[in-house]
């Protein structure tokens, strides 16, 4: 059984037992409303329709408006991780949907109780272990990006990278094209590159990956990442790459 919580006309709260069966009767009247593609879950698009306007547009508009890639993301991140804790708090994500709304509607006023309404709905839709904040790869559903780089076809299946499929590597994630990867350009390149590893990764987990990273590739200890460097990278990650495909196919051949 579950509970659920309404308000009596004396104002208070009272609670009451929800039981399995009505769950799901719920959730199956959810699903033939607004599960347009029939399959089982309710994606962005479908949810939108459930959504008051604001909260509707503030899914679409990250949908359809995509980052250009992690970097982007990463600089994003850390604009709105005002007291640098590694989440994004309620008062953080009421500015960044502030800023969000003023950027697209630039007349419309949004109040401040309007923007606790906007914040508190988001972290119900993307708060999965539900502390009350955005961790990095919850942040990231609702902050896509156009592409993670580290799932181009040259990761899978070639016998090995060449020179110029690194050169092309390196210049998606130096931005500032300054020859080194650093600061929020190494944080994107971990952030795709942990998203392939785990569904539920934070910053700290990015930080540990850096100094993995740092400790063993790194090779003049200037805390940065040059070609070379990086080529250490992808090589043995396409090379890790391809070991699994093919755990994974005589796996399948096997049944």
């Amino acid at each position: 059984m579950s509970w659920s919580r309404e308000t009596n006309p004396g104002g208070f709260c009272v609670l009451q037992v929800v039981s399995q069966t009505a769950l799901q009767d719920a959730k199956q009247l959810i699903l033939c409303a607004f599960d347009e593609n029939k399959d089982g879950r309710i994606d962005i698009s479908e949810l939108a329709q459930i959504l008051p306007m604001e909260e509707n547009f503030l899914l679409l508009f990250r949908r359809d408006h995509p980052l250009e890639s992690s970097v982007e993301f990463m600089k994003v991140w850390r604009e709105y991780d005002t007291d640098h804790s590694g989440y994004i708090e309620a008062d953080e994500l009421k500015m960044f949907l502030h800023d969000l709304l003023k950027q697209v509607k630039k007349d419309a006023e949004v109040t401040d109780e309007q923007l606790i309404t906007y914040a508190d709905t988001m972290l119900q839709l993307f708060d999965r272990n539900k502390d009350g904040k955005l961790q990095l790869s919850e942040m990231a559903k609702l902050l896509p990006v156009k592409e993670n780089f580290l799932m181009r076809p040259i990761f899978k299946g070639a016998k090995q990278l060449t020179k110029d499929d690194i050169t092309r590597v390196f210049n998606l994630y130096d931005r500032d094209n300054n020859k080194w990867i650093e600061n929020e350009e190494l944080h994107g390149f971990l952030k795709d590159l942990m998203e392939l590893i785990q569904e539920d990764y934070d910053a700290e987990d990015i930080e540990e990956s850096k100094r993995v990273l740092l400790q063993q590739c790194d090779l003049n200890r200037d805390g940065r990442i040059d070609k070379d460097e990086l080529s250490m990278v992808l090589i043995t990650f396409a090379r890790a790459s391809r070991v699994e495909d093919s755990g994974a196919e005589a796996a399948a051949t096997a049944k």
